[in-house]
């Protein structure tokens, strides 16, 4: 290659770790001309290239001396035209969060073994969720009642890839339903592709070897990201699942006959199988790499033999419903065995559980430091993933209904005409999205009175270092230390969502009031084309991500947060690109550290500088000895440490600060980032600061009479005079340009 590109390893290396948003290697570097040095297209190494040949200009790189070197990771979350998907897996990432979010006191294990097993059953119960809801809205409301003889879909006004259905099985249940099960069959196919080829690209990445002994720290133990035999078992379960509802769903309305029947209790016993092996201890351990696996090869056994009757039972299931099944019900809706109230009952029997489970654990890890919501904040956010994964799936279920003829209730009197029934809970559901709606605009007014009354007290503070610009500056700070509510938001909604289905539960289980009529009607038909605008709205976001890579990596902002963490209780929600980015950083380091005089410095961005904590704290002390840390735009505390704590607090921190030397640069104007061990106090004198806090100026202060600088938020730390300084603290030298 003409001009020059520094590829040597030896010396000093600033390796730049970028956070949300994916920052393209050049706006990292600095230099228009990044090239890739090492890994691919979807993760590499980056270093400055010059065409016209070496350099002398302050800063450059130098052979075998010092070197600025940028990893990019961003292919993982904002690369790929799968992301377009994964805007629906949304309520499984939420579950592979809240196992993360859960406290882990010493001496709590058994509750903890127990929650945890709860929350890997609630995950199996999601995927039933949003599986039978697309079950529900093809074989149901397609198969069972719109194609049915004097039913919508045989009308002239029908599309005609439905309409052919009734003409010729109109009075052939069986038939209609294994061409409808086809659906919800693809949409599984499309979940289990998807699933295998991020676990073999992904989970299946091997830690680097060292022979280092790490217990202690969560952390810092290597089988963090070592999800290979445990997501397969899952995933495994999982899909079987998934098809016993399909099964059931295409058997069960021919139990009065005897194949029927038998099959109906074959994809019933699927799903119950499922259900005992998900709870079972072990089916999701992670263990470090080389480690033994108590129990993990009989297991996996066990979830093969589960994945493969999960493929034959529905699969004869589908088989015998094409050739013709007798006995069929007769029947408005889908007739069942239940299975959709038994799993409501046993969701909500899991919430009761989990929370009581959650509660005591958080009780006895009172000491863990600054906590969401108490500790609590798991069982919440398992609570916002049933909500979402319902307006998804009831989403699916109008949007069909409204399409191919009229929503109804079934107990509306009159002819059936083109209406299409949905069961009473399902309209009691709906009826609580205004009530939601409302909670979060009275959520946003609490928050801007908030915004305000905390920026009417730093205008006066401000002055003397701002001037007249004071009140815009005081307004962005203010704006920014909204994210410390997290907690009382999600707390205050989902409240609301419960003292809502409280209440319907009530008005539905006493009958006390028709989901059909009046005020509760009209709230019903609002939450009803609410969800199903949701929908729409999230498909059509979805299909413009898939050819847009400007809005790809908008949209994986959300899921370079969510996807930190493994799958370690979802096998099907968005990849965790931690599980690769982590080996191949460790790798890098101990590349760029061959040599006792070697030295890198990790200079880690927002989801950068969670990413470097967790490496430093997996490499063995050797390395750790020529490793520098600095972060910036650092939400290890304000989100990580208060979120996670059992995984980023305070001990997990410290254990960090006394690895390697270390300084973490904020802004009060950041959203996201902020101070790691104490905040501190712009305004007080400068011997406050911490050993490892260093505050930055946002906006920077302008000279009299000047205009206000642009304010950066939560971007381009590396242009703050405290980088350099920080820099040059930790290496010894300026790495500029």
């Amino acid at each position: 290659m003409d001009g020059f590109l520094d590829t040597t390893t030896g010396g000093l290396t600033e390796l730049r770790v970028h956070g949300v948003s994916g920052t393209p290697p050049g706006d990292m570097l600095n230099h228009p001309h990044p090239r890739l040095v090492a890994g691919d297209g979807t993760t590499g190494f980056y270093r400055r290239w010059w065409p016209a040949g070496r350099p002398d200009a302050e800063g450059a790189d130098v052979p075998g001396e010092r070197h600025r070197e940028a990893y990019a990771w961003a292919g993982l979350t904002s690369g790929g035209r799968a992301i377009a998907l994964w805007l629906l897996l949304l309520p499984f990432a939420l579950a592979n969060l809240a196992y993360f979010m859960l406290p882990r006191p010493p001496g709590g294990r058994g509750v903890r073994r127990a929650v945890e097993a709860a929350q890997r059953l609630f995950a199996l119960l999601l995927t039933g969720t949003l599986v039978a809801a697309v079950t529900r809205a093809s074989v149901d409301l397609i198969g069972w009642q719109c194609t049915a003889a004097g039913r919508a879909c045989t009308h002239e006004t029908a599309p005609g890839w439905v309409r052919w259905m009734g003409e010729l099985w109109g009075a052939d249940d069986s038939r209609r339903l294994a061409v409808t099960a086809l659906v919800p069959l693809a949409v599984v196919v499309v979940l289990w592709v998807v699933g295998r080829r991020t676990w073999k690209r992904d989970e299946r990445t091997a830690m680097p070897p060292d022979g280092f002994d790490r217990s202690g720290l969560l952390l810092a133990r290597p089988r963090l990201w070592h999800g290979d035999e445990p997501v397969r078992r899952l995933r495994a379960v999982h899909l079987a699942f998934s098809l016993g509802w399909i099964g059931l769903a295409v058997a069960a309305p021919f139990t009065r006959s005897g194949p029927g029947l038998a099959l109906t209790v074959a994809n019933g016993g699927l799903l119950v199988a499922a259900v005992l092996v998900v709870v079972a201890p072990g089916v999701a351990r992670r263990v470090d790499p080389g480690a033994d696996d108590p129990g993990g090869a009989v297991l996996s056994r066990i979830c093969a033999a589960l994945g493969v009757a999960g493929l034959v039972v529905p699969g004869v299931t589908l088989v015998a419903a094409a050739v013709g099944l007798p006995g069929g019900a007769v029947s408005r809706q889908l007739p069942g065995v239940g299975a959709g109230t038994v799993q409501f009952v046993l969701t909500l029997g899991l919430v009761v559980f989990m929370l009581a489970g959650t509660a005591a654990l958080a009780r006895r890890d009172r000491g863990a430091g600054p906590r969401a919501m108490g500790g609590l904040a798991s069982w919440f956010a398992l609570l916002v993933a049933a909500a979402v994964a319902n307006a998804l799936g009831l989403g699916v279920m109008f949007w069909t209904a409204a399409f191919f003829g009229v929503p109804s209730s079934p107990g509306a009197g009159g002819p059936v005409g083109r209406r299409l029934f949905l069961d009473d809970p399902v309209w009691w559901t709906a009826a609580l999205v205004p009530v939601l709606l409302a909670g979060l605009a009275a959520v946003a007014l609490v928050l801007w009175n908030a915004r305000r009354s905390d920026a009417a007290r730093l205008v006066s503070r401000l002055e003397p270092h701002y001037g007249r610009h004071s009140g815009e500056v005081a307004g962005c700070w203010a704006l920014a230390a909204l994210t410390d509510r997290a907690g009382l938001v999600l707390g205050l909604l989902t409240g609301t969502g419960l003292a809502g289905f409280a209440v319907v539960t009530v008005l539905y289980q006493f009958r006390m009031l028709s989901p059909m009529d009046g005020v509760a009607g009209l709230l019903a038909t609002v939450g009803s084309w609410a969800m199903a605008a949701f929908l729409v709205g999230l498909v059509l976001l979805g299909r413009r991500a898939y050819s847009d890579p400007g809005l790809r990596r908008t949209i994986g902002i959300l899921w370079d947060v969510a996807t930190f963490w493994p799958r370690a209780t979802h096998p099907l929600s968005p990849p965790c690109y931690t599980e690769r980015v982590v080996p191949e950083l460790i790798g890098r380091v101990r590349r760029l550290t061959g040599a006792e005089t070697d030295l890198v410095l990790i200079s880690g961005h927002s989801q950068g500088s969670v990413i470097g904590a967790s490496v430093v704290l997996q490499l063995d002390p050797a390395t750790r000895g020529r490793v520098r840390l600095l972060t910036h735009g650092s939400p290890l505390r304000r989100l990580y440490a208060a979120f996670f704590p059992a995984y980023f607090g305070p001990e997990a921190l410290e254990a960090v600060r006394e690895a390697v030397p270390w300084f973490n640069l904020y802004r009060l104007s950041d959203p996201i980032g902020g101070p790691v061990f104490e905040r501190v106090d712009p305004f007080g004198p400068r011997e406050t600061l911490s050993a490892v806090d260093l505050f930055c100026w946002d906006p920077a202060r302008p000279d009299p009479g000047d205009a206000l600088a642009e304010t950066r938020w939560h971007t381009d730390y590396w242009f703050d005079p405290p980088y350099a300084e920080a820099v040059r603290r930790l290496t010894g030298a300026a790495l500029r340009g």
